[in-house]
């Protein structure tokens, strides 16, 4: 281990430190001076301040050997306890820095002593104050000595065990000075206990109140190596901050309070976080090894086990070093005897027989922030922090548990503590991540808070940024939908509050334009109004402040510039201005005065395209009241919303529009509102009242639902006929005018049930006759359909029949339309034979032809594909090859390759009309074709036919599939004629030269030479 980050380091203080006086039995140390006691009765003082060194001899004039038991020493290094034992029995002894000789404590002969208590607040180097002793028969005695005095002023028994009577072990005390008097905490231990004394008043008192109550005690059974049972305070700054028992079962520690029981008497628990170190957790093994001595430290035990000390870290409880010692050979057999530690000056000593050794201290609180926070103890790892670095890691740790813990407003408090060791970026990016907007504003917020006045770019930054959440947050809250309505309002007012109190403290350090631009693109004109006031712009609140509070006052004084003046003005909130405008129109106004408020209206909604119902519905109104309707009704007619996609129609309220003209008596109005709402039979019977001409029109308005237009025609017909007034016969013959305007969409019969039940029927007889001709008419009409049906049937049928028997004369000497194709460098083109050749009918398509050739051999289908030199075919339609024969009579004519002949007269050889479609089609298409004919040539002998018709038994089955897909290929190649039909139009498009010509177009290009330059300039003559 290096030895610098070493805790405790240690050195040989004195090799042979008891000059041949013995061997060391017993050592104490304080104030820099150390004191051994030796097997021959002798006590060496050693002063490492000063630089001196003396010894007693404790047994002269005593008969035998005599042996130094327990040696003691103050905090101060003055006073010394020494118990000596021998064949004599026991005597205990006092000798002072200054004593030459020592002087014998008479009373305690007898008694060994095994523990002493100073009183370390309160002795002097003149005076050991009082002083508790414990004896090895449990008894406890209080003792005082003044060095003028030469000798004790008193010695007084106390206490004694008498329940469990066993030697006392250790004793440490404690005093506190109060109004009162003295508090005295006294803790002492025996093998197997932990006792503590405390009261006010005399010490001797203190222990006489134990006489009527129960002394507090510990019980930690064991047993104790060699009975070395010891009790260790730890002093700092002259105070006793924890203590620590080395018992038989473990080391009992735990924290002192000695200001916790000031206000009990009687209260005995000033121990506090106790806890027990089990020797188990020492042991590398699986034997339990005990220690034999033990000295405290702030943070650490130090235990004597062998040969080495073990240092045990008290907080987390884990070993951290292991001190061993330069040990001689006589030494080595006995080893390391004990250890002490002086408070005073921070030092731990080691002894054996011989040698002293002295154990330092190397800043043993450096690691101890580390420690604490593995424990999660923050706190008590914030305070051993040591720099900025260290507690940046703390503060991690924590931030990193709050986040995982999802308590990310905890988490945004400690990251903003955070200065080296996580960059602000880091942070701001896992919020954003899980997109929690309230801790990232907590976090640049605290960040605010650790900044300082010389960061002024990043502290107006993150100002502004802490605006737009806070923006952010009013917005969302704003458009949540909460159940607790209460809960929200409060909510948002709070964060109201807070964002206007932020605004107050940053308005130095925000940008005034950014920050404007802010407010106003979120809308937010109050929180607007209180920064331009904190930034003492006052045109700003003034010109507010005139436009909305000051409204009603300005438009009541002069309407006019009034209303000018806001249709003049930007970004202004016409809602707010809805109680100035109510007030004025509640005014009353003249005939012909221009109405401002429906002139302000009108350029908000028609202008400015405001969306707003409560400018629509107030609109509406004020157009409701004037007498004239007609700009009611051009404003319910509007689409204020047809240039939105999916926007609605209006943005008033029909309801409420309905109710409002229903009350002001503007009755079309309502009658187009009611046809809006898609109530038509409302409308219709509304219309009615006012005019049978606006309810026939509502009534045609239904066009989607025939059964409903015509029961509101039978609305307005029931209406004609029972309000016309007259004779009978007039009534009549206005109902049945009345039905012509229906268009037919009622009849003589569907009015009938409206007239008297004793109206003639002469009256309805032209009405009814022209019924009656109108369903003779319609009977007439059917059957003609019918008859029609039924001729074009036969028509169809006897086409159908004729079909088969369709032909086509071609002349001699017709030649082919189609493209030359050649197959071989000779010229000569291959030929596909086919089975039928086809003509085709009146519409251009393809038909079978009577079968003119046939081959013996088995037909072929050769895939064709244009070369780039196509030549229209010479050749005539009726060619004669060798492979072709054709039958006429008994004679034999030559052969005749397989074509096509179009209605138009157009005729094609088969092949070169399927190189011409390929060729001029598309590419699928002509993919297509060829895919059938590479299909018809893997066929073979399966398509063969011989020329009477007959089939070859084993391919019956190939020549069905062939004949599909000949038919297939004739509807590909032959359904319209290639010159006449579709393909010929689509070419017009096309360009003469095609893009994949343009080597083509180059070749064409006249480029100039240089032989052209070297002419000479030749003058004619003229």
């Amino acid at each position: 281990m290096d030895h610098a980050r070493q805790v405790f380091t240690v050195d040989l203080l004195e090799r042979y430190a008891t000059k041949g006086r013995g061997v060391i039995t017993a050592m104490a140390a304080g104030n820099d001076v150390i004191v051994l006691g030796t097997s021959k009765g002798w006590v060496i003082r050693h002063d490492f301040g000063v630089g001196d060194s003396y010894d007693i001899d404790l047994c002269a004039g005593r008969p035998g050997e005599q042996s130094i038991h327990r040696v003691f020493v103050d905090p101060g290094g003055s006073h010394c306890i020494a118990t000596v034992v021998g064949a004599g029995g026991a005597e205990t002894y006092y000798t002072h820095a200054k004593w030459s000789k020592p002087r014998v404590l008479g009373r305690l002969k007898g008694l060994v002593v095994n523990a002493v208590a100073w009183n370390r607040q309160q002795i002097t180097e003149a005076s050991t104050k009082e002083v508790v002793l414990g004896t090895d028969n449990g008894q406890l005695y209080e003792i005082a000595v003044d060095e003028k005095d030469k000798r004790e002023k008193y010695i007084k028994f106390i206490y004694e065990l008498k329940e469990l009577p066993e030697a006392f072990m250790g004793l440490q005390m404690e005093t506190a000075s109060l109004g009162s008097g003295t508090r005295y905490y006294v803790m002492a231990v025996t093998p197997t206990r932990l006792y503590s004394f405390t009261g006010i008043g005399l010490l001797e008192t203190v222990f006489a109140s134990y006489l009527e109550r129960a002394v507090r005690f510990m019980e930690l059974p064991g047993e104790v190596p060699n009975r070395q049972v010891e009790l260790h305070f730890f002093i700092k700054q002259r105070r006793a901050t924890h203590f620590a028992w080395l018992s038989g079962a473990g080391i009992y520690h735990g924290g002192l309070n000695f200001g916790s029981q000031h206000s009990n008497p009687n209260g005995d628990n000033f121990v506090e976080n106790k806890a027990l170190l089990d020797y188990s957790k020492l042991s590398e093994g699986s034997e339990v090894v005990k220690p034999t001595s033990m000295a405290v430290s702030e943070f650490h035990f130090l235990l004597l086990i062998g040969n080495k000390v073990k240092v045990v870290n008290r907080i987390s409880e884990h070993i951290i070093e292991d001190l061993h010692f330069d040990l001689t050979s006589e030494s080595a057999s006995r080893g390391i005897i004990g250890l002490c530690s002086d408070a005073t000056a921070g030092l731990f000593y080691a002894y054996d027989q011989n040698s002293v050794f002295q154990v330092s201290v190397n800043d043993e609180g450096r690691d101890m922030w580390k420690v604490y926070l593995d424990m999660k103890e923050y706190a008590a790892s914030l305070a051993n922090c040591r720099d900025p670095f260290q507690r940046d890691q703390v503060y991690l740790v924590q931030a990193d548990a709050a986040f995982s813990s999802r308590d990310f407003q905890r988490a945004a408090s400690f990251y903003a503590k955070i200065n080296y060791i996580l960059s602000f970026e880091e942070v701001t990016l896992k919020f954003i991540s899980v997109g929690e907007q309230d801790a990232l504003r907590t976090f640049l917020l605290h960040r605010l808070d650790n900044l300082t006045k010389e960061d002024k770019c990043q502290i107006t930054m993150i100002s502004t940024w802490a605006t737009e959440l806070y923006l952010d947050k009013i917005n969302r809250l704003l458009l949540e939908e909460d159940s607790a309505v209460e809960n929200h309002g409060v909510e948002y007012q709070s964060i109201i509050q807070e964002f206007c109190a932020f605004l107050s403290d940053s308005k130095d350090v925000l940008d005034e334009a950014t920050t404007m631009k802010l407010l106003e693109s979120y809308g937010r004109v109050e929180e607007l109004v209180y920064f331009a006031s904190l930034k003492e712009q006052h045109e700003i609140v003034i010109h507010h402040y005139i436009q909305y509070k000051f409204a009603p006052d300005l438009i009541a004084l002069d309407a006019y510039e009034t209303v000018e003046s806001w249709m003049g003005t930007k970004n202004l909130n016409p809602r707010k201005l809805i109680p100035a405008m109510m007030r004025y129109s509640s005014e009353p106004h003249a005939k012909n005065e221009t109405h401002e408020v429906i002139k302000y209206l009108e350029f908000c909604v028609h202008r400015l395209h405001n969306e707003d119902p409560g400018i629509h519905n107030l609109l509406l109104s004020l157009y409701a009241k004037q007498e004239d309707d007609s700009a009611l009704l051009r404003f319910l007619q509007c689409k204020f919303g047809k240039g939105r996609e999916n926007g609605p129609d209006f943005f008033y309220d029909p309801k409420y529009a309905l109710r409002l003209c229903l009350k002001e008596k503007r009755m079309r109005a309502c009658v187009h509102i009611y046809s809006m709402m898609s109530m038509h039979e409302e409308a219709v019977a509304l219309a009615l009242q006012v005019d049978p001409e606006l309810a026939m029109a509502e009534a045609d308005k239904v066009e989607d639902d025939e059964d409903l237009r015509k029961k509101l025609w039978l609305m307005v017909a029931k209406h004609v006929i029972e309000q016309e007034k007259g004779t009978k016969r007039e009534n009549i013959r206005k109902a049945i005018a009345f039905l012509k305007e229906t268009d037919g969409l009622l009849k003589i019969e569907d009015i009938l049930p409206f007239f008297p039940d004793f109206a003639l029927i002469d009256d309805f007889k032209e009405a009814i006759c022209s019924s009656l001709e109108d369903y003779n008419k319609q009977i007439e009409e059917l059957k003609q359909e019918m008859n029609d049906a039924t001729h074009g049937a036969d028509n169809i049928r006897n086409d159908i029949n004729a079909l088969a028997q369709r032909y086509a004369v071609i002349d001699k000497d017709e030649d082919c339309g189609g493209i030359n194709v050649e197959a071989g460098a000779d010229g000569s083109a291959e030929e596909s034979s086919m089975t039928d050749h086809r003509g085709a009918d009146a519409a251009g398509n393809s038909k079978k032809v009577r079968d003119f050739s046939s081959k013996d051999e088995s037909s072929r289908m050769v895939s064709v594909t244009c070369s780039g030199n196509e030549l229209v075919c010479r050749r005539k339609i009726l060619n004669v090859g060798g492979d072709y024969r054709i039958s006429r009579g008994y004679t034999s004519v030559g052969p005749i390759a397989p074509f096509y002949v179009f209605p138009c007269g157009h005729a094609f050889h088969s092949e070169c009309l399927i190189a011409h479609v390929t060729r001029c089609t598309t590419e699928s298409q002509a993919e297509h074709i060829l895919d059938l004919q590479k299909q018809l040539t893997l066929l073979g002998d399966g398509a063969r036919k011989d020329l009477n018709g007959s089939m070859f038994e084993d391919s019956v089955s190939s020549t069905t599939n062939a004949d599909k897909l000949r038919s297939q290929l004739d509807d590909a190649v032959a359904g319209e004629c290639p010159f006449c039909g579709e393909l010929m139009i689509r070419e017009i498009s096309l360009p003469f030269i095609l893009a994949d010509e343009s080597r083509e177009v180059n070749s064409w290009t006249i480029k100039p030479t240089n032989n052209l330059l070297n002419l000479r300039s030749i003058s004619l003559p003229s």
